[in-house]
């Protein structure tokens, strides 16, 4: 009697492997996106927490030259150089910045990772549609780490340096990736802009004309921007100011400044050893060599990236060479490591590209050892950077209070506190605050408990470093209940609120007799000629005086 048998369900193992892998190799593409997502949330996660205040002179200067004392923009100033640069673009985002969003730092801040973020989708655009996904996947989690770095704290934390910086580098990488398709019309407009913005876009000019030759494009389209270059870079030359600005130098030597251009491409690989990113630097150009022996159209905008790299990174070198850095070589500087992770980019790319036999696995591993590795590399300097800019918070509290020796100790441009006012950017907005959660500049206090500063155990703890005036930079130190006071108030004879600081900074910020606690020191500023009660710590609303260490 024929009988209907079930079929046997097909076990696990006797699957074919592509079955056993699909899930996976759908997944794999998801994964690496989440993967690249995380340095971006990163550095927009420090941007959006990145403080108000405005630190650095760069900003105060160029606000006090394009605005007159009703804070109206004086157009012709914005075409004006800014460190014997071009910096137009910059200029109008700072205006922009003070009149219509409070002249908050974080505004720039987050416009400028949202730059970056731009760049890396530009170096993604420029990918063949010959890889494959999970490829491509794997290259844009590489570009993302690297232009994502650490190391570019700085350009997170103070949107002074990274509006003055990434828009022009922003401009030059939309030109080659217009130019990689033969859009030269759009390439030159965006080439233009990057002038605009910075000097380091002089040089695109240049890696325009290259891509043309890559490309076999017609001898016009090689010989335009050839010429344009050229006739950019003698008209800088010819109108630019006369002397030489921060970092710059004018000896010949020519061992430091191959020395910076090393280092400003193997910058990701070092956060304070010069000797080590030169070396990073040497390997990185000897590799762009060896996987450039190909110059085929669909490599020609990796070639051009390089190429824009190996020029900016020498620019640096030949304007900003000195000693006087951290670690002793301007290559190692925070905002110049986007050099270093452009070129490093395009490596990735022409190893993708070029090398199509090479297994994807390990591909992906070199991929996320590199990225992981130099950003934790990277941290040492992420965290210099907050130490250094720290401190030239006080400015803010020194601009409500006018206090002009202190405002040139923190290299803040005073003069453009009056457009800065009539603006209503910060510190000169009802955003400003002592950080007491209650009094403020003006404020009546009730009376403060004293502080004792001697060796006996105590609750609280704290003492003043530094002789009680006006418009010097106040500091000491205060603990209460072992962790650090909410504010510092400066008080009058008659208790009322005159001035105010930070709190949190390091230990020798404190400048007592004493070691003072890390991380538990504090600075002031009063107003020029202020009769100084006393300085009060504040915590959880109660009220401290601070004694005097100092006779």
């Amino acid at each position: 009697m024929n009988q209907y048998v079930l079929p046997r369900p097909i076990a696990s193992d006797e699957l074919p492997p592509a079955a056993h892998h699909r899930p996976w190799r759908c997944f794999k593409p998801v994964a690496l996106w989440l993967f690249a997502f995380v340095p971006f949330g990163l550095a927009l996660f420090t941007a959006v927490r990145a403080p108000k205040m405005h630190v650095l002179l760069d900003y105060w200067h160029v606000l006090a030259k394009i605005t007159d004392d009703n804070g109206d923009l004086l157009f012709g100033q914005v075409f004006t150089y800014h460190l014997d640069q071009p910096f137009v673009v910059p200029s109008l985002l700072f205006w922009a910045d003070a009149a219509w969003f409070g002249g908050d730092n974080r505004i720039l801040t987050a416009l400028t990772v949202l730059l970056v973020a731009g760049i890396v989708a530009l170096l993604y655009s420029m990918l063949p549609s010959s890889l494959s996904v999970t490829t491509k996947a794997v290259v844009a989690a590489g570009f993302s780490w690297l232009l994502f770095s650490s190391h570019a704290a700085e350009l997170w934390l103070q949107g002074t340096n990274g509006i003055s910086w990434v828009p022009a580098i922003f401009f030059c990488v939309l030109a080659i990736a217009c130019a990689h398709r033969g859009l030269s019309w759009a390439a030159g407009v965006a080439a233009a802009l990057g002038c605009l913005s910075f000097g380091a876009a002089l040089p695109i000019w240049f890696v325009l004309a290259l891509i043309a030759w890559l490309r076999k494009d017609f001898r016009l389209r090689v010989m335009i921007p050839g010429t344009i270059g050229i006739l950019v870079v003698v008209a800088w030359f010819l109108t630019k100011p006369s002397g030489s600005h921060s970092l710059a130098t004018s000896a010949f030597d020519p061992d430091g400044r191959l020395s910076v251009l090393a280092a400003a491409l193997g910058g990701l690989w070092s956060a304070d050893a010069a000797l080590v990113a030169v070396i990073a630097g040497g390997i990185t150009i000897a590799a762009l060599a060896y996987f450039v022996r190909e110059t085929s159209p669909r490599v020609a905008g990796w070639i051009a990236v390089a190429t824009y790299a190996v020029l900016l990174g020498g620019m640096v070198a030949m304007g900003r060479t000195t000693d006087q850095v951290p670690g002793g070589n301007v290559g190692l500087i925070s905002r110049y490591v986007v050099i270093g992770a452009l070129a490093t980019c395009a490596l990735l790319a022409l190893v993708a590209i070029n090398r199509p036999q090479w297994p994807l696995r390990q591909l992906l591993i070199a991929t996320v050892t590199v990225a992981l590795v130099t950003h934790a590399i990277g941290g040492t300097k992420a965290e210099r950077v907050r130490h250094d800019y720290g401190p030239l918070n006080l400015a803010a509290v020194a601009l409500r209070v006018d206090a002009p020796t202190v405002l040139d100790a923190l290299h803040i441009q005073r003069a453009a506190a009056p457009a800065a006012r009539s603006l209503g950017a910060f510190p000169f907005n009802s955003t400003f605050t002592l950080g007491c959660g209650g009094p403020e500049l003006g404020s009546q206090l009730s009376s403060a408990v004293p502080l004792p500063h001697d060796t006996e155990r105590a609750n609280a703890q704290g003492e003043t470093g530094t002789s009680l005036a006006g418009d010097t930079i106040l500091s000491g130190w205060a603990t209460i209940d072992g962790t650090r006071a909410d504010c510092i108030l400066i008080v009058d004879q008659n208790d009322v609120v005159i001035g105010g600081g930070l709190v949190g900074l390091p230990s020798s910020a404190a400048k007592t007799k004493a070691s003072a606690p890390e991380g538990m020191a504090w600075q002031a500023v009063a107003p020029p000629g202020a009769a100084i009660g006393g300085v009060v710590a504040v915590k959880a609303g109660r009220l401290y005086k601070l004694q005097a260490s100092v006779s």
